[in-house]
């Protein structure tokens, strides 16, 4: 005989397991791309990604193009934003509730800016202004966790 405990969490697993099936499986490869084009003329870019996988890659760019692939899970809740201010790229998103969502973002930035990430200096290497397409048509932009 199983303790109390477990006998009742033995009963809620498979209800647990059809909610999660039900939320369906988020896949930022089957995202449709969102671009976000962002004017600078400063010379340093801090990227904060706050987790997210993020390719930074240089461009023959005036400007911050930032392309992003975010796919959310029925039944999910989502909050996403994208901002620079005072040299900080700030990019978030996440989903709420018994869901799960993917997300990855590409930066662009022009050549002769110095790119730091959460405020540490970086290496970025880069397309020659490849257009953005999908997350893994940036064969030498570096991906990271930020």
């Amino acid at each position: 005989m199983l303790p109390r405990n477990w006998s009742r969490a033995l009963l809620a697993a498979p209800a647990v397991a059809v909610l999660v099936t039900a939320t369906g499986c988020a896949s930022a490869k089957d995202a449709e791309p969102e671009k976000k084009t962002f004017s600078f003329q400063g010379n340093t870019l801090d990227v904060r990604s706050h987790g997210i996988p993020t390719d930074l890659v240089a461009s023959g760019r005036d400007d911050v193009l930032v392309t992003r692939w975010f796919d959310v899970g029925l039944g999910a809740d989502d909050e996403a934003s994208w901002e620079l201010a005072k040299g900080t790229l700030d990019l978030r998103a996440m989903c709420s509730k018994l869901a799960n969502c993917d997300v990855r973002f590409k930066v662009e930035v022009p050549k002769s800016v110095k790119v730091l990430r959460n405020g540490r200096p970086t290496d970025l290497k880069g397309a020659k202004s490849q257009a953005a397409g999908s997350p893994s048509q940036a064969a030498t932009a570096i991906r990271t966790r930020v």
